[in-house]
């Protein structure tokens, strides 16, 4: 039977309309837009992502193998399968390999935790279609049947927020080779009988069953966020939904809603603003720079370091946004050993330095080149950091943007002395800095307490 659009919002205005206590939101952007973001995202600052799938078995390319592979014919794709595999052989195949037979959840999630993160985002369904839970709506293609035959959704949220991180869940609005999705496309878009019958139903079920504190959307720039029923789902999602006083989501809720209409913005992956946004965003961004997902064959140049990391971090965090890390385990479900000296190696510089980063806001001026460059963050109204990402190789450090006051103090964080200073001409001052500590992130910070 095929069901109508009319059917299908109407379903959604039952479930968003079932509840009429306290302000409500209606299913359209003028309204959801104005809902105020959740105070705890912003405070965070950092987050991992995790993409985990069945594209974790060939481990090669990219998480986008079976499309690059049966959708665009890319010929090194194509070379990979005949020289490594039978005639005839399916991506579907690839599943019963997809063993995670080596993942332990509390050992990931003490990775994460060990990172300084404060949330976690885990693919539930990336755009092969399989889900990583035992999705009602994902017969046979989804973890709990084939696979690892276990909720890999539910074992790593519980690990997650027995560490009080937040957990928020990555899910794919269509599916590559999805029959009914082909038929609706094939259409124009005319029909939604995809939306109604596949896509949301899961989303609505994995709310409910898991809770996730934040939605990454994707897959959805093939069609308008009416194919997708997005507001309607979304207006249920702020009214109604078990999460709806703290859930966050992103801006991925059709074609033509990045950088404009949903929650926090992510406009592109790996966005990197000029200047600072009027908006809250988040960057994502992967230490293996060629891919989201596992690959078997990434060499240690394409895979960020350290210092590069933390620069990226601090350049995000100092024009509001989020950094959203990237790391993609192994099909057997191990965090590759190089991913996690990164992410250690993360939490140590946040020992020390995470009181520039958590809970702080933009500062008036975002940077300045002074003795090298520096990048701002700021607390309450007179506490600034000024973080900078290379060593000036010298004993002063001149900064000219903080008005100075005679109750201002300087110090170097991780090291309780206050520091000499004087006063410049006009405005700025001049710092007399001790011996730098090493650092293998090449990133320090002075604090500035009585500024302006």
């Amino acid at each position: 039977m095929q069901v109508s659009p009319s059917q299908i919002s109407l379903v959604l205005c039952l479930l968003s309309c079932a509840s009429s206590i306290g302000a409500r939101y209606t299913p359209d952007w003028a309204s959801l837009d104005s809902r105020p973001l959740p105070e705890w995202y912003d405070e965070v600052k950092f987050g991992i992502f995790v993409h985990w799938g069945v594209f974790s078995v060939p481990a090669f390319g990219s998480e986008w193998f079976w499309w690059n592979w049966k959708g665009a014919h890319d010929p090194e794709y194509i070379l990979f399968m005949i020289k490594n595999y039978p005639p005839g052989f399916s991506y579907a195949e690839f599943a019963p390999d997809f063993h995670a037979q080596f993942f332990d959840p509390d050992e990931w999630a003490d990775i994460f935790e060990a990172s300084g993160a404060k949330y976690v985002v885990l693919t539930s369904k990336h755009h092969e279609g399989f889900t990583n839970w035992g999705s009602p709506n994902s017969w046979n293609w989804n973890s709990v049947d084939n696979g690892p035959h276990r909720d890999l959704v539910g074992d790593l949220g519980n690990a997650i927020r027995k560490r009080s991180l937040h957990y928020g869940l990555y899910n794919s609005l269509f599916e590559w080779f999805n029959p009914i999705y082909l038929s609706d496309k094939e259409s124009g878009f005319k029909t939604q009988d995809y939306v109604a019958k596949k896509a949301m139903p899961e989303l609505i079920t994995l709310v409910n069953r898991y809770k996730p504190d934040l939605i990454w959307s994707d897959g959805d720039w093939e069609a308008p966020d009416t194919y997708w029923n997005s507001t309607e789902f979304l207006a249920w999602l702020y009214n109604d939904s078990p999460v709806k006083d703290v859930v966050v989501t992103n801006d991925r809720w059709g074609n033509g809603c990045y950088c404009k209409h949903g929650g926090y913005f992510n406009c592109a992956d790996k966005f990197t603003p000029g200047q600072l946004p009027n908006h809250k965003w988040e960057k994502c961004q992967s230490v293996d720079t060629k891919s989201w997902g596992y690959r078997r064959n990434m060499k240690l140049t394409e895979l960020m370091d350290l210092p590069s990391i933390i620069k990226d971090l601090v350049y995000t965090v100092a024009l509001g946004g989020n950094y959203l890390l990237n790391v993609g385990p192994t099909a057997d479900g191990v965090i590759a050993p190089v991913f996690e000296e990164r992410l250690r190696g993360i939490g140590v510089w946040l020992k020390i330095n995470g009181e520039a980063i958590y809970g702080t806001k933009p500062w008036r001026v975002q940077a300045e080149n002074a003795t090298v460059l520096a990048w701002y963050t700021s607390k309450n109204t007179s506490t600034v950091y000024a973080i900078f990402t290379s060593n000036p190789m010298q004993n002063t450090f001149q900064l000219s943007m903080p008005k100075t006051s005679d109750s201002t103090v300087v110090t170097l964080l991780g090291n309780p002395e206050p520091l000499k200073w004087a006063p410049l001409e006009s405005k700025g001052l001049i710092i007399l800095l001790p011996d730098l500590p090493f650092s293998p992130a090449e990133a320090w910070t002075l604090k500035l307490d009585g500024v302006a």
